[in-house]
């Protein structure tokens, strides 16, 4: 799928407000359609898995289902499957710091402690989740439990949630979501694939949130795509649901947020497109992003 740049800056520019609603009314209709169908097969598949890669709005998503399920009556929990992460050995401590460490890498999950505590929800056992401490690189139990009770949900939210050898609950049991960036934005021939999208907002979710410059990412850039290549789109056909996360106007929000920046990189490849397609974009403030936009993971 593509759209046109031309129209996007058309709808930013000529009819603002009504081309928003229309961008943000897509993602939602792909959501809303997939909780209707989990609803339906709650009691069968109780168990929901959402995968993608990094920078495709996971996060709202899952949050998202659940508020539409708890609102439908069916409490609805939301666990990040990075919480699963192995304690790190000082070693792996030292390797990661120098970047040598596979961070991306289902091995990094503690399988077994996961597929366990599958298991007991799906049953609607007692479990202690645990909760991963970043600062230490360690995994912790701070004491809080999980009893899915009849008619409740879980999600579980993880770039590794549709890998068969990490999660091996049985298929009929689980609804399996993919989420990503799909719709390639286009300015005549030339088309911006939608792994640039992912990075522009991965580059201002590390600045807003964690102080680091355009730089810093780019730098991350071929280990990220590398772990999408090696780690999750080989598990994208076991997706039930495809859910196309493009936000046309962002493009537009991104030129005022990123341009100036991004000039300063114009000599790396992974930028050259990018720039091309923010000097040509509309421009639109980020006072006109709806709070409960899925932009707004990334630039708040």
């Amino acid at each position: 799928m593509e759209i046109k740049l031309s129209v996007i800056n058309e709808g930013i520019a000529c009819r603002k407000e009504e081309f928003i609603a229309e961008c943000e009314a897509q993602y939602y209709d792909q959501v809303y359609k997939i909780a209707d169908y989990i609803r339906k097969n709650f009691e069968q598949r109780p168990i929901i898995l959402l995968a993608g890669p990094s920078g495709s709005g996971k996060t709202t998503t899952a949050l998202l289902l659940e508020k539409l399920l708890d609102a439908s009556g069916h409490e609805t929990h939301t666990i990040s499957m990075d919480n699963y992460f192995r304690t790190m050995t000082p070693e792996q401590q030292r390797l990661a710091a120098e970047k040598k460490l596979d961070l991306e890498s289902p091995d990094r999950i503690d399988r077994d402690l996961l597929n366990q505590q599958l298991k007991k929800i799906l049953v609607g056992e007692t479990v202690e989740l645990p909760t991963y401490d970043f600062t230490d690189s360690r995994q912790v139990f701070l004491g809080n439990t999980l009893t899915r009770k009849p008619g409740e949900l879980v999600i579980f939210e993880g770039i590794h949630a549709l890998n068969p050898d990490v999660i091996r609950l049985p298929e009929e049991n689980t609804v399996r979501i993919y989420i990503s960036v799909r719709t390639r934005i286009a300015d005549g021939d030339v088309l911006l694939h939608p792994s640039r999208i992912r990075l522009m907002r991965r580059m201002l979710r590390d600045r807003v949130g964690r102080a680091r410059p355009a730089a810093h990412t780019l730098k991350m850039y071929d280990s990220v795509q590398r772990g999408e290549d090696l780690y999750i789109m080989p598990y994208k056909p076991n997706s039930m649901f495809d859910i196309d996360t493009l936000i046309a106007y962002e493009i537009g929000v991104y030129k005022k947020e990123l341009l100036e920046e991004l000039q300063t990189l114009k000599n790396k490849e992974e930028v050259a497109d990018i720039l091309d397609f923010l000097s040509k974009a509309q421009p639109l403030d980020e006072t006109f992003v709806p709070d409960n936009s899925l932009i707004q993971e990334f630039i708040s």
